[in-house]
Parts: structure tokens; C-alpha cells; sequence
């Protein structure tokens, strides 16, 4: 396991937070509340670990396979359905979406190979990452990958808490399945729009890991 990038600075801050707190608890607190310090130290110390397991990047066997679509994204299947997209598309598109908690891995990557066609950052409202209405006023990412089987739009929504969306694809760029797509901050949600009729391999409700499990082939 290793640590995002994105995190370096969160951690160093913490960690920083941490030292500094229990070292002036410890130095000022009288000797009768000594157990007030320790206290504070636990929960500090287990908040630093938390911070630190939020960035971590995994060692995993991604799946490799130009016929899958790969979750982008670890979480819980909340959405399959078929929906209108207004952005993009303007037709009727399967979506998928993931939702991630706070303690999901948050890298986010590409889940087919391709050419990056559209790529958009929206500003937008802060909603809860479950709410249907979250995937069009939250502030949100979209990208479409295009390749020999079709263009598929993936969508990084931010949540009430999540409120950095980092994104590293340019329109032009060629990418491969797998490659990383972003990464998102505290928790959020990541949709998938696939064209209609694609077979789903996922159910609601289904644990997914980013890179590895198979949502839907061609």
C-alpha cells in the first residue's frame, strides 16, 4: 500500500495538528487530568490514522479487458437505471453509480481505454452523494472516453463532505484502462453513463472495487 499524492499535504497538516496538541496537553495540563491527556492523544492519534488510510492507493491485479467496463471506483452500487443525460449526450443513457464513504479508497480510474473526447469541471450545489439530484446540481467532473465500442461519460460528483474534485484528464488525451482518472476528497459519489442496452454485471446494493470489479461489458 502507498499513499496518494493528494494526500501529502492533508497528512502533513494532521500530523502536524497531532504533535502539537498533545505536546501542549501533556506540557500545560495539571497531573490530576493526566488521564484527559492520554484520552486526547488516543483520539487524536486514531484521527491521524484515519487521515492517513483515507490516501491510501492499494497494491491490486487491475482487470485488463477492452470487452469489460471497470468499476472507477470503490463503494456501493446505488443507481442503475436508465436516465436522460442533458449534458453530453442528449439521449437516453444506463447509468451506474457508485457511492464511496469516507473510508472507500477515493483514487478514481479510468474504466476503459480510449481517447478523451469531453472533459468539463461544473461548479455546483453540495448535496448528499444519494440524492437522485446530486448527479446534476452538485459540483461534479465530467469526462467522455471514446474508443471502438462507444463513448462512455464518467461523472465525479462531490458530496456534502467531499468538496475537492481533482481530475487529470485533457481533451486529446489518450488513455488506457486502469490509468488514473482523479481522485476525490471525504467521500462522494461517481456515476457511469454507458449506452443503453449495455449488459450490466453488477447488482444494487454490490460492493465494488476501482480497477477490479467488472460493471458492465459490451
Amino acid at each position: 500500500m502507498t499513499v496518494h499524492k493528494e494526500g501529502y499535504q492533508t497528512i502533513a497538516l494532521c500530523g502536524l495538528f497531532f504533535v502539537l496538541i498533545n505536546i501542549s496537553l501533556f506540557y500545560f495540563l495539571p497531573y490530576n487530568l493526566v488521564w484527559l491527556s492520554w484520552l486526547i492523544f488516543i483520539l487524536t492519534f486514531l484521527f491521524f490514522l484515519f487521515i492517513i488510510s483515507f490516501f491510501r492507493v492499494p497494491q491490486r491485479t487491475l482487470t485488463i479487458d477492452k470487452g469489460k467496463i471497470i468499476a472507477p471506483a470503490d463503494g456501493k452500487v446505488v443507481v442503475i437505471e436508465e436516465t436522460v443525460d442533458e449534458e453530453y449526450f442528449k439521449d437516453k443513457r444506463l447509468q451506474i453509480s457508485i457511492f464511496m464513504s469516507p473510508a472507500n479508497v477515493h483514487q478514481n480510474l479510468n474504466p476503459v481505454a480510449g481517447e478523451i473526447v469531453y472533459s468539463e469541471y461544473h461548479k455546483g450545489k453540495y448535496l448528499v452523494a444519494w440524492d437522485p439530484k446530486s448527479s446534476t446540481d452538485n459540483e461534479r467532473h465530467s469526462v467522455v472516453i471514446a474508443n471502438e465500442h462507444a463513448e462512455i461519460l464518467v461523472k465525479q460528483i462531490a458530496g456534502a463532505v467531499a468538496r475537492r474534485i481533482v481530475n487529470y484528464l485533457k481533451v486529446g488525451q489518450q488513455v488506457h484502462q486502469g490509468g488514473e482518472l482523479g481522485f476525490i476528497k471525504f467521500g462522494s459519489r461517481v456515476d457511469v453513463l454507458l449506452p443503453a442496452g449495455t449488459k450490466v454485471e453488477v447488482n444494487l446494493n454490490e460492493a465494488v472495487k476501482g480497477g477490479v470489479t467488472v460493471l458492465a461489458s459490451w
